[in-house]
This record gives structure tokens, sequence and C-alpha cells, in this order.
């Protein structure tokens, strides 16, 4: 009877400590994250699209109660920082939030270039859009976009337009309007950024400038420049009385943007968590006030909407893409 009794015993100890070891397995699943995450970021520290991630990281370190650690990791277009992500565990403890131009990205510019989802990254979510807009100097006598693609027409390769570099999202834009409404204009480029751009479209030195409505709005609200039009889907709440370039041009849209992706390989339950909590952070009243401030928009997506936003991109963008490489040729 001892015996029966010690054997009983003995596994029923087992059992428990089976269940324990199950129950500790099921609450370390489920306490995703328990230590600091990296979020790598392909932008310079101090950019504005740094400044909006930084917000959002912080959001999410709120709702974790781990740190959320911005990494930046800039240059060759994005090469850089696409390698580092890649090559990083696939835990969830390495995420990568690249902005467009690591999707679109000229033909041999950089190495490994561009990004496609899902085969190099697992897509979670997107953060926020900085929707283009197209100004003019008021000298130029155009109040809409309709009047300014009639005065191209009429003066094909004459109207010049400023834009922040070869092969960023401002001369993309340029060449996308162009090519939609059948214009031609003349490219001037400045390496300097929007500042530059903006002063001569002020000084009457070039009568168009494309550029992301947040840097251009002192201008616009100061009466310095014209807003024509702005390149997002839908008018935007904060300003209804701007009409979108789709309204003219329909379809048309042009923003910058961030998805937040993962290494391939990372566990869907893993991804789907952080996709979940990254919607929570945007739609919080306070996060979203302090992107708009700065020019981004929140456009929460699951993992699913934010592939399918990056293909469409992609495709609208590859014939705009091949153009200017021959440009370039």
């Amino acid at each position: 009877m001892t015996n029966i009794w010690q054997s009983l015993k003995l596994a029923g100890l087992v059992l428990l400590a089976a269940g324990s070891l199950a129950g500790g397995a099921c609450a370390q699943s489920g306490a995703y994250p328990n230590k600091p995450v990296r979020l790598i970021s392909d932008s310079a520290a101090g950019s504005a699209i740094d400044v909006g991630l930084r917000i959002i990281a912080d959001g999410l370190s709120q709702l974790w109660n781990q740190q959320v650690v911005v990494v930046n990791q800039p240059g060759a277009g994005g090469a850089i920082s696409a390698r580092v992500a890649a090559e990083a565990p696939p835990d969830g403890y390495t995420l990568y939030a690249p902005a467009l131009s690591v999707f679109l990205t000229l033909p041999g510019k950089a190495p490994n270039l561009p990004v496609v989802l899902p085969r190099d990254f697992v897509p979670i979510g997107f953060t926020a859009q900085q929707p283009m807009s197209v100004g003019a100097s008021p000298t130029l006598g155009v109040k809409t976009l309709p009047e300014l693609i009639a005065l191209a027409k009429q003066r094909p390769g004459e109207l010049s337009y400023g834009v922040s570099g070869v092969g960023r999202l401002t001369h993309l834009t340029g060449e996308l309007l162009q090519l939609r409404a059948g214009i031609k204009l003349q490219r001037v480029p400045y390496t300097g950024g929007s500042s530059h751009a903006l002063a001569d479209v002020i000084g009457g030195r070039i009568p168009v400038v494309i550029e992301g409505y947040a840097g251009l709005e002192g201008a616009y609200v100061s009466g310095q420049l014209k807003a024509l039009a702005i390149a997002s889907p839908d008018r935007l709440a904060s300003l209804p009385d701007l009409p979108t370039v789709a309204e003219t041009l329909p379809g048309f849209a042009a923003a910058g943007w961030q998805v937040v992706v993962a290494p391939v390989g990372t566990s869907d339950a893993i991804v789907r968590q952080i996709s979940a909590d990254l919607r929570k952070v945007l739609l919080r009243p306070e996060i979203k006030d302090k992107l708009a401030v700065r020019g981004g928009f929140v456009r929460p997506m699951s993992p699913e909407e934010a592939l399918a936003f990056v293909a469409g991109e992609q495709k609208q963008w590859q014939p705009v893409l091949e153009r200017v490489a021959q440009e370039l040729k």
C-alpha cells in the first residue's frame, strides 16, 4: 500500500510540475515584451521623421512598460538600416520603421533595395503620412491647380519647380504630376532641403515648389506662398478649404509615410499583438495631436492592410521611377 501511495504521490508531483511548466510557458508567451525593444530607423536623428517616430515609441513604451529605443541607422539610401534590421533575431525585440524611400528606390541607387514585403520583412502596421503639396509664388498669377496645369500647357518646359533632391519624394511627386497632367516642367533640385527652395519661390526666382505641407505651412499661412493643392487622398479636416490634387487628377496621392515591419520568421502572435498595440497608441488623442502639429496624420493599419498599401504604392510609382531613371542616364 505504501509503495502504491508513494507512486501516486510521485505521479502527482510530476503532473504538478508539468502543469507549472506549461503555465510558465503560457505566461512567458503572453508577457511580450518583457525587455526593451529596439526600433530601427533609416532616418537621421533629429529629422522630422525621427521626431515623429520617437513620439510613437514613447507611446509604446508607456503601453508596454518597457522601453522602446529608437536606433538611427541612416545612410546608403536606407540599405544600411535594412541590412541591420533583416539580420536581427526574429523574436519581436527588433522592429524596423522604414520610410517610403526604402520601398521606392531608383534602380541601382542602393544595394538590396527596394525592400519587398513580405519577402524581406513581415508587415506589422502603418504609422503616419505627411502629404505633399503644390505651392506657387503669388507673382505667378495662378490660384488653383487647374490654372497651373493650363499655364504649363501653354508654356511647355518653361515653368520651373523646386524639389528637395533628385530621386526623393518631392522629385517623384513632380514627375507624377507631369505624367498625369500631360505637362512639362523644369526641375530645380535643392540639396539643402525645403527651406532653400522656399526662399527662391518667395524671392520670385522659381514659380512653383513641391514639398510636404508641413515644411511650407508657415509660408502658406503668411501669404508668401499660394497653396494650390494637397496630395492626400481626401481633404484634411484641419484644411477643409484646400483642394486635393485628386480633385483635378483622380486617384492622385503622394505622401511621405512609414510602416513598421519585423524580421522574417517573427511569430504571427507577436506581429498581431504589436499591430494592435500600435493602433491603440496611434489613436490616442495626445499622440495624434503631437504628430499633426508636425504635419503627420495617423493612419492605423492591420498587417494585411499595410502589405496591400506598400504594394499599391510600389505599383503606382514604378512608371515614375522608370521615367526618372531614363532621364538620369
